[in-house]
């Protein structure tokens, strides 16, 4: 669907959307960023401190717009996005990955790099006017966001825990039905 690197970077994108869920913050602590960090492989310049911290914790209501605004105002936001980070995107290749886009240096702060691999990610969505496949899950009471990268568009949940659980209720719901 869309280069490797922009596939991760949506899906990084989601996850970091995905750990604010109404008044419970995944990151609440440093360690806890610590372990995003490890688990999407960001490289380049990692602090680890409460300022940091608190740079990503408030990205996440500006990624969350990504998903909720219509197209001209996710490009608003996209090149706001680059503009303040001075974005200069560049073939790199590390890690065992093939060349790639990075748009900022190693040494940019974290939540700089994250809102810029977001914002690149989301340039290629738009150009291939593909943003409908940012979306919300459809479980009730879910207000995650997910990235249906499915051949047929059919993806409506953030995870297989909100699938299992629609399908429970509606089996349960079919069951009382005929009893």
């Amino acid at each position: 669907m869309f280069a490797h690197d922009a596939e991760i970077a949506l899906a990084s994108a989601a996850a970091l959307v995905n750990t604010l869920h109404g008044e419970q913050d995944d990151l609440a602590a440093p360690g806890a960023l610590d372990a995003f960090v490890a688990t999407w492989g960001w490289t380049g310049l990692h602090r680890g401190d409460a300022d940091e911290l608190e740079a990503v914790r408030r990205l996440r209501p500006r990624l969350r717009a990504l998903w909720e605004r219509d197209e001209d105002d996710v490009v608003v936001l996209v090149n706001d996005m680059l503009r303040e980070a001075r974005a200069l995107p560049q073939l790199v290749a590390h890690d065992g990955w093939g060349y790639h886009l990075h748009a900022t240096p190693a040494q940019a702060p974290l939540a700089e790099r994250m809102a810029v691999e977001a914002a690149m990610a989301v340039v290629d969505v738009v150009r291939q006017q593909e943003l409908d496949r940012l979306s919300t899950c459809s479980a009730d009471g879910c207000g995650d966001v997910l990235v249906d990268l499915t051949k047929n568009r059919s993806r409506r949940y953030c995870s297989t825990a909100c699938a299992n659980r629609v399908n429970v209720a509606a089996f349960r719901a079919r069951r009382s039905a005929r009893a």
